[in-house]
């Protein structure tokens, strides 16, 4: 187990700041923390993370005892062409982050993604494996990563992968309108991952705070936390589309959708390090996904977004 950071005694409800508060992470991270703390939860428009001056700013003025960094450049076809903003965004500001929260004597959590690795591989990929990413999103997220680990702070890195929910863009909610509106999908078949729903993860978070900071800091490190099993993009669309819809959902290849970035092939996350070492694991991905779709789009205690 990795030696606990130094953190300040906490000895009342912790400051916990959100960035990235306007996202479909985001967003969830901040209701579900509201029970383990006085949450500011803060947007790209109260926070911009390419602006350091700002990130800086802010971060001394409300001196978190915890800073949750939700908030990421997630374009990954433009962030071939915005190489600059997305580093500003997923490297430079972790790092930032992660400087002010030591200064601070506070504990930072992190997300990172599947897309550090370049699918090669068949079996999950655990946190021992040399990480190759394929485009500039998964360089400037493993670049954050490594800023985060060389800080020195207590810091708790989470890669996740196809994280979706019922707010902001993403694959659920393009799978459900285009298929409203067209008689044929072609989505491809030949990735595979694992899907997250959104509140999932947030849950799973706030359970770890809820363990409190010193809880936190005595398991700093790299973890990987998805949902159990494993799909194709083509099978995850099916299962959003489900039956009775007129649009049919027609398997390719990738080599079919071109994009300007490349996708790894497989990215399916080994859980196990996490399980183990929180004693938490997260829900099928088929469960989470009717949990989704059963629920409403705002999470219980929604919160004060600004």
């Amino acid at each position: 187990m990795p030696q606990p950071k130094r953190i300040r005694e906490v000895t009342h409800a912790p400051t916990i700041l959100v960035t990235g508060a306007g996202g479909q992470l985001g967003y969830e991270l901040a209701a579900a923390l509201g029970a383990h703390g006085n949450v500011v939860a803060l947007d790209r428009a109260a926070l911009d993370l390419a602006d350091r001056e700002s990130v800086v700013k802010t971060v001394r003025a409300i001196a978190p005892a915890l800073i949750v960094n939700a908030a990421a450049y997630t374009a990954v076809d433009r962030a071939e062409q915005e190489r600059d903003i997305a580093f500003a965004v997923n490297a430079d500001a972790p790092a930032i982050l992660a400087q002010e929260a030591k200064r601070l004597n506070a504990v930072v959590i992190h997300y990172s993604t599947d897309y550090v690795f370049d699918g090669a591989q068949q079996i999950p990929y655990d946190e021992n494996v040399t990480p190759n990413p394929l485009n500039a999103y998964g360089e400037t997220k493993l670049a954050g990563e490594r800023a985060i680990a060389a800080s020195g702070t207590a810091a708790i890195v989470l890669r996740t992968s196809w994280v979706y929910g019922l707010r902001g863009s993403n694959f659920l909610l393009t799978i459900r309108r285009l298929a409203s509106e067209r008689d044929e999908l072609r989505v491809v078949a030949d990735q595979i991952g694992v899907p997250n729903w959104s509140r999932s993860l947030a849950k799973a978070t706030a359970i770890l705070v809820g363990r409190g900071m010193p809880y936190l800091a005595e398991r700093t490190g790299l973890y990987h936390m998805s949902a159990g099993g494993h799909t194709t993009w083509y099978e995850f669309a099916r299962a959003i589309v489900g039956e009775g819809t007129r649009a049919r959902i027609i398997p390719i290849a990738t080599a079919e959708y071109p994009t300007p970035s490349s996708r790894p092939a497989y990215g399916v996350l080994n859980t196990g390090k996490f399980e183990r070492t929180f004693g938490l694991t997260l829900p099928h991905w088929q469960t989470a996904l009717q949990s989704c779709v059963t629920s409403p789009a705002e999470p219980p205690n929604s919160p004060a977004v600004g």
